[in-house]
Formats: C-alpha cells, sequence, structure tokens
C-alpha cells in the first residue's frame, strides 16, 4: 500500500525504468508532477538509456489525473498556472527527451493519465485499462492534454471523449492508436514488455533517436500552445462551481 507519493528510477541493461505512485489512485499533485518531468529529462540525457519504460505502483488504477486534493487548495491563478504546467512539464519531457518512452498501462486512467499514455511512443495495457477525459465533470477540459490526444485519435474523437466524459474500452483505444498492445492480465502484459524493452536495448542508439524525431514531427507548435491551454483549466478550476463539483466527487468516492 502506498503511504506517501513518490517517484523512483533505476536503470537496467539501457533501460531507464520510471515507476510513481501516490495513495489516492495514482493521482499527480504538483510536486510529483515535477519530479516525474525532472526524472524522464534526465535520464533521457543518459548516453547508456536506449529507451524509457514508465509505470505506476500497484494493480489497480494507471492514473485519476489532477490531486484533486490539491484542486480544491489553489486559489489563486498564478498558482494554478503552476499546477496545470506541472502536466504540460511532463508530456513535453516525454516528448522532447530524445529517447523511445514506453508506458505501462495495468488499469483505469483518466484525465492526465490519458495524456501520459497518448505522449508515449509505444503504449502497453491490460483489457481492464478503460480510459475516459473527465475534466468536465469538473467543470474544466482536458485543454493542456488536448495536443497529445488529438495526435493520438484525432480531433472528432477527442472533443466527443471531452464532451461525454464516458470511459472507453482498451479495445476502443487500440484500434484508435492510443495503445498498441492489449493484454489479458498484468502477468501477461509484463511478459511481452520485459520481451519488448530487452530487444530495445540491443537497437541502435541513432536509429532509436531518429525514429523518436521523425514520429514527432509537426509537434514542434505544443509548447506554444501551453500558455494559453494552462491558462484555460487555470481559471475554469478557481470558478466556485469547479470546487463544488470536486467536493461532489470526492464525496461519492469516500461513500464506495
Amino acid at each position: 500500500m502506498i503511504t506517501q507519493p513518490f517517484v523512483n528510477s533505476a536503470i537496467n541493461n539501457g533501460i531507464a525504468e520510471i515507476t510513481f505512485g501516490t495513495p489516492k489512485s495514482n493521482a499527480l499533485p504538483g510536486h510529483i508532477l515535477e519530479k516525474l518531468a525532472q526524472t524522464i529529462l534526465n535520464e533521457g540525457a543518459k548516453a547508456e538509456v536506449k529507451a524509457i519504460l514508465l509505470k505506476s505502483e500497484g494493480e489497480k488504477a494507471f492514473c485519476a489525473g489532477a490531486s484533486f486534493d490539491e484542486l480544491l487548495e489553489i486559489d489563486e491563478l498564478e498558482t494554478s498556472k503552476i499546477f496545470f504546467g506541472g502536466f504540460a512539464s511532463v508530456l513535453n519531457a516525454m516528448r522532447t527527451c530524445g529517447k523511445i518512452v514506453v508506458v505501462r498501462v495495468q488499469g483505469k486512467t483518466t484525465g492526465g493519465g490519458v495524456g501520459i499514455a497518448c505522449g508515449a511512443d509505444y503504449c502497453f495495457a491490460t483489457k481492464h485499462s478503460a480510459l475516459a477525459l473527465t475534466e468536465i465533470n469538473l467543470g474544466i477540459g482536458p485543454f493542456v492534454i488536448g495536443p497529445y490526444v488529438e495526435r493520438k485519435i484525432g480531433k472528432s474523437q477527442f472533443a466527443a471523449m471531452a464532451t461525454d466524459a464516458d470511459f472507453r474500452s482498451a479495445d476502443w483505444a487500440e484500434t484508435h492508436n492510443i495503445y498498441h498492445s492489449v493484454s489479458e492480465n498484468i502477468a501477461e502484459m509484463d511478459g511481452k514488455i520485459s520481451k519488448f524493452m530487452e530487444t530495445l536495448s540491443t537497437r541502435s542508439d541513432e536509429a532509436l533517436a531518429l525514429i523518436k524525431k521523425v514520429s514527432w514531427e509537426g509537434t514542434e507548435h505544443f509548447s506554444e500552445l501551453m500558455p494559453e491551454r494552462i491558462h484555460m483549466s487555470a481559471s475554469l478550476i478557481l470558478e466556485d462551481s469547479a470546487k463544488k463539483n470536486i467536493e461532489k466527487i470526492k464525496e461519492r468516492l469516500r461513500a464506495k
């Protein structure tokens, strides 16, 4: 059981394995977002690293997006911008670190967690890994992660997910290019990941770097979009209605 939020990393056979975890369904507070982004950049800068495996702790939720507790504490715009900028930093690190980033999704994921899955160069999941863009339930929208989600599923599907906030199945996510491999269970998925990462560790550094570069061509403007996208979420979350929505959701979760 996770008692404190953490980000750990270790390198084995040319693979940097980065693990994050928080007590509440791996929802991400600001300081963990900052540490996760910096860890991705640090590991990506190491010559001995061929690829990065990004995963979360536990066997249930992969990532529940933003920390509700922290969202409720935010009471002014600049603090809010820093928080939502944390998600932008993580995704930007995944995009620009220069190394192939493989993401392991073991269970349901919502909000910013969907952004992390979409920021992957290759994504493994189990059949239990349904996903949803639930930000509208809070009174905001998936503005910061939007460009990364749109890159995978297209603008129309992104708009639908952002509007209805419904869960899509792992099979749907595979069909729509978010997941690249869907397994029956965690053990099967981890077996596939182990073989995949072992193979990556034998590949040409230069070839992997160029694959990374080519696959992200046309996304250079993402950085230019972020200030406006961050402001959208940062300002909306300060509304009284958003605070009330978060409290209601927390009450429902406590009642389960």
